[in-house]
């Protein structure tokens, strides 16, 4: 089974936990680093997740897990809080973090750039929008390598 097909099999698996659990699974990645698979999930609640949360997700995920055996070799599992740096990933968080400052990473450059910071203005024809100072920018979602909240300091 291919990487990105167990991906989405693990994440029909672990949706339905985490709502059950009143907790927003923002992300989960599943690939190969320094020779070992990682399977890791990024939850989140209003108020923010604790290790307890963490270790309930992991519990229930882990059961689910061995019982339906969708990753045919050795893995870690982890569960973390996805940081103040989140990603934004779905339509929602576009609505939801509406006005934060945010970071998008293109794949390639435009304009000679492939980093921009601006405020978030939403998700508008598949295109995210942002507000640099006085100028608009309007990227593709397929030319996104990743959209991240900005920590304020």
């Amino acid at each position: 089974m291919s990487q990105s097909r167990i991906e989405k099999a693990v994440q029909a698996l672990a949706e339905p936990i985490a709502e059950e659990l009143n907790y927003e699974l923002v992300d989960l990645e599943f690939k190969k680093e320094s020779g070992s698979w990682y399977l890791r999930f990024y939850i989140d609640k209003p108020g923010g997740i604790t290790l307890d949360d963490c270790q309930i997700f992991s519990e229930r995920i882990s059961d689910k897990l061995d019982e339906t055996d969708p990753i045919p070799h050795r893995y870690y599992l982890e569960v973390s809080s996805p940081g103040l740096d989140r990603p934004l990933k779905r339509d929602k968080d576009f609505v939801r973090f509406k006005g934060r400052k945010v970071h998008v990473k293109l794949y390639k450059a435009v304009n000679g750039m492939k980093n921009y910071y601006g405020e978030l203005i939403g998700l508008e024809e598949g295109k995210v929008v942002i507000r640099d100072k006085d100028q608009i920018h309007a990227f593709p979602r397929q030319d996104i390598a990743v959209v991240r909240l900005v920590i304020d300091i």
